[in-house]
């Protein structure tokens, strides 16, 4: 099957990426998000963001142009009805993917692939949502989108060859790298990266080192980019704390215990950059 029109829905950080990036590959998208200011606001990073690559002479102004051509605003699911993919970036809820999935069952055309940005959640589960599990695929981009390659594709317990094929594809046309991940909580990513951020987190808490020795260690001593403190500030602590109590409901095992300092901050309202302070003070 060849996808040639696109929805995502949300349009925040996460969803705006991956429109930016659907569109930069020629595909026309509808940009979906309950409120139209919402909408807008996407489309305002996503113009700030080719505006960039323009002033540093990467893309011309007329490619920009055409990029934004090709998007369409939306605030109802209704305009699925003409989709080959629906790439969902909701917030991490089950109760409300299920809902989105329920609904765009009955709305997109029998042939449209159902994709979830899920970054812990189970794909049957979202699947079973539906009329279509055959249909019903996991796209987990990592953040920032435009910039990050790696995109994990996770089939569900009913996903079609076909349609893992179709995403695989497309994931290179969007010159990411695909890796085929199998349905468990957290995937590879967050499976790996949440335990190591929620182990910083409680050498902190035990008064082991402070955080910025913490994320000294990791970086200089492990070559990571960023200390995982400071990470957790960026992925925001309440997604954090969300995503260990999913590894920690879905296998029943303590080590996933989330860090009961984590829990403090996010009960504090302390949730990282989008807040001004997590871990770390920001202006």
């Amino acid at each position: 099957m060849e996808v040639k029109k696109v929805m995502v829905i949300g349009a925040g950080q996460m969803g705006s990426g991956i429109a930016q990036v659907c569109a930069q590959a020629g595909y026309s998208v509808y940009m979906n998000d309950i409120k139209q200011e919402f909408v807008e606001r996407g489309l305002g990073v996503i113009k700030k963001n080719l505006s960039r690559q323009v002033e540093k002479d990467r893309m011309s102004a007329e490619e920009m142009e055409g990029i934004l051509a090709r998007f369409t605003p939306s605030t109802t699911l209704q305009d699925a009805s003409d989709v080959d993919l629906v790439i969902e970036a909701a917030v991490e809820n089950m109760e409300i993917k299920s809902q989105i999935f329920s609904e765009l069952d009955e709305i997109a055309p029998e042939h449209a692939i159902l994709a979830s940005n899920t970054s812990s959640l189970p794909i049957t589960e979202i699947a079973a949502a539906t009329n279509r599990p055959e249909k019903v695929i996991g796209m987990h981009f990592m953040n920032p989108v435009p910039v990050m390659k790696l995109v994990e594709i996770i089939r569900g317990l009913a996903t079609a060859d076909d349609v893992y094929t179709t995403i695989e594809e497309m994931t290179k046309n969007l010159r990411k790298v695909p890796v085929e991940v199998n349905d468990f909580p957290g995937f590879v990513s967050n499976r790996i990266l949440m335990p190591m951020i929620n182990e910083a987190i409680y050498t902190l808490y035990e008064g082991v080192a402070s955080e910025e020795a913490i994320d000294e260690v990791m970086k200089l001593g492990m070559n990571h980019p960023m200390g995982p403190l400071t990470l957790a500030d960026f992925i925001g602590l309440d997604t954090c704390l969300y995503i260990m109590e999913t590894l920690h409901e879905g296998f029943g095992d303590d080590k996933y215990r989330p860090c009961p300092l984590l829990r403090k901050y996010v009960k504090a309202g302390w949730l990282g950059k989008k807040t001004g302070r997590g871990f770390y003070v920001y202006e």
